[in-house]
């Protein structure tokens, strides 16, 4: 697992979203996008962060941030994510996990005494043309939408 680091610019990619159409990182030059990689749609700590990331969507905004969740799930999985806890921001779909492995997020995990190869829950901050400002890998699930706006805050106040 070879994970993308501050300074590089992240991977172009095209995916398919909760409703099956194709969503391309391209779309968003000149936005701050937050790629957020989570494990499973609908599995507790996934919820919260989503929900963390739904409820502070004014503020994201305000900051002129995107969010882009990707999970292996395909859409109609996400689709149901989307409407179960009105999740006001788009999800993709990376089946193949070619993108997880692209950002570095795919690799060795332990869970129960078993080791298997899965999705690390780690976001991305993109500036305005595609580079990575911020890299968050430690975080609790509730506080991640926090992190991501006191972050671009600071950035702001030249902090």
């Amino acid at each position: 697992m070879q994970l993308l680091t501050v300074g590089e610019q992240a991977p172009s990619f095209t995916l398919l979203d909760q409703n099956a159409e194709a969503v391309s990182l391209a779309q968003f030059q000149g936005k701050k996008v937050l790629v957020y990689f989570y494990p499973k749609a609908l599995t507790p700590g996934c919820t919260t962060q989503a929900c963390g990331l739904r409820d502070s969507k004014s503020e994201l905004d305000d900051l002129n941030i995107v969010v882009l969740g990707i999970s292996p799930d395909l859409p109609k999985k996400l689709q149901q994510f989307v409407e179960k806890k009105a999740l006001n921001f788009t999800l993709l779909s990376d089946p193949e996990h070619q993108i997880a492995e692209a950002f570095g997020v795919w690799g060795e995990k332990k869970f129960m005494g078993k080791t298997y190869d899965g999705i690390h829950r780690i976001s991305f901050l993109l500036d305005e043309s595609g580079k990575i400002i911020a890299v968050f890998d430690k975080f609790k699930t509730s506080e991640h939408h926090q992190l991501i706006v006191d972050f671009v805050k600071g950035l702001e106040n030249g902090k």
